[in-house]
């Protein structure tokens, strides 16, 4: 890397590659393989399809089925488990690509809550009393998304 005040564009590329480099292996990697694994024990002692029935009235709303709850909920922990819930329930045959495109926004509006409201709304000092509030603002506009993506998708 060059020592002078204005890196070159390249320095600046392997800077930021070695920073994704660092994300992919310890924070997005060890959350997919855990999903993997997490899915792989519920399979084999039928919780999954304990779930599933549970779940089944409130997915159905949204086109999906009860199995998807599985996503949703490790959404809440962290986004990257909750695609590699998504990915492996797919290659199980519990979801299809129409599942994963109404699943998709959810993921994201719903990913990693848990973990935000301790790195972030902790440190600045959000009222203990908002934070429930905040989280159900965060799990209604994901309904809503599902909700408009089963429209969309069905259009």
């Amino acid at each position: 890397m060059s020592n002078n005040s204005n890196p070159m564009i390249t320095d600046i590329f392997v800077a930021g590659a070695r920073k994704g480099w660092g994300i992919a292996t310890t924070s997005t990697l060890p959350n997919v393989l855990m999903a993997f694994v997490i899915i792989k024990a519920l399979q084999i002692t039928g919780l999954l399809d304990l779930l599933g029935k549970l779940c089944e009235p409130v997915m159905a709303l949204f086109g999906l089925p009860g199995e998807a709850a599985a996503v949703l909920i490790s959404s809440l922990m962290s986004m990257g488990g909750a695609i590699g819930v998504a990915v492996s329930l797919f290659q199980s045959g519990h979801l299809n690509g129409e599942h994963l495109a109404i699943l998709a926004p959810a993921i994201y509006l719903m990913g990693s809550l848990v973990q935000y409201v301790g790195r972030v709304l902790g440190v600045v000092g959000t009222k203990g009393s908002r934070i429930p509030l905040m989280l159900l603002i965060a799990v209604i506009n994901s309904f809503g998304a599902m909700l408009l993506m089963r429209i969309i998708i069905n259009i």
